[in-house]
């Protein structure tokens, strides 16, 4: 939000949780939900303006269309969470469709997602930029995220792991490995002590997120696993030379 309010004369923020991007069995009931705090974060930028809308603005009742890219969602997430990209790139599209942004930010910890948007705009032939800024960390490393809110005092400290596990694998890559097998069981070593449950760890080319054996030129090294019962993701990008 600060890159865009530096980077254009009107700054708008949308603020929706989206109940399409939901899958059953998640979070979206308890997802945490706070305008007042929003507002105030928002004032210290400032932003012009907050797209707030209701479920109801978005989906009335006879809402039956919906957007789906089908490459890219295949990867990562899209097997833990079917039809999460489909409410993501629905949604989004309604966004840019009512706000008409000349740019859109997003950030890099949802690195998947970002893609899949850069394709939906792409191939929709959508008149918007997007611009995709660093992940925003927590003074350890941990990756801001509205579901650290979740953890236990124990599980916030324990879920600083992903970033460090992320951390040694890049160590290793500077050093000259560049088996991604390798790679890979280093971290879920380091990973597996303080996590309930692991999704995937995978380093992947950052055009198609299709898994590498060896890495070359530029990768995405990506983690989703479970602190306790919450679900954290968390990535960092490399470039080597090819």
């Amino acid at each position: 939000m600060s890159k865009a309010r530096e980077e254009n004369n009107i700054a708008i923020v949308s603020i929706f949780v989206n109940p399409a991007q939901f899958t059953p069995n998640e979070d979206l009931v308890k997802y945490p939900r706070d305008f007042e705090r929003d507002k105030a974060l928002l004032e210290k930028i400032p932003v012009d303006a907050v797209f707030h809308p209701s479920t109801w603005d978005m989906y009335p009742h006879w809402f039956s269309t919906y957007v789906e890219e089908t490459s890219l969602s295949k990867h990562l997430c899209g097997p833990f969470r079917p039809g999460h990209f489909r409410g993501v790139t629905t949604v989004v599209l309604k966004l840019f469709n009512i706000v008409q942004p000349h740019n859109a930010y997003f950030g890099q910890k949802d690195a998947q997602q970002s893609l899949i948007i850069k394709r939906m705009v792409n191939d929709l032939n959508l008149p918007v930029n997007i611009v995709v800024c660093p992940t925003v960390r927590e003074p350890d490393g941990l990756a801001m995220s509205s579901r650290n809110m979740y953890l236990s005092d124990k599980e916030r400290k324990d879920a600083v792991i992903l970033w460090q596990a992320l951390n040694a694998a890049k160590k290793r890559i500077d050093d000259g490995i560049r088996d991604s097998g390798t790679l890979k069981a280093e971290m879920r070593k380091i990973i597996t002590p303080k996590t309930s449950k692991i999704d995937y760890i995978s380093i992947v080319d950052v055009r198609t997120l299709e898994e590498i054996n060896t890495i070359r030129g530029e990768a995405l090294i990506a983690i989703a696993a479970y602190i306790g019962s919450t679900r954290l993701i968390d990535n960092i990008l490399i470039k080597v030379p090819e």
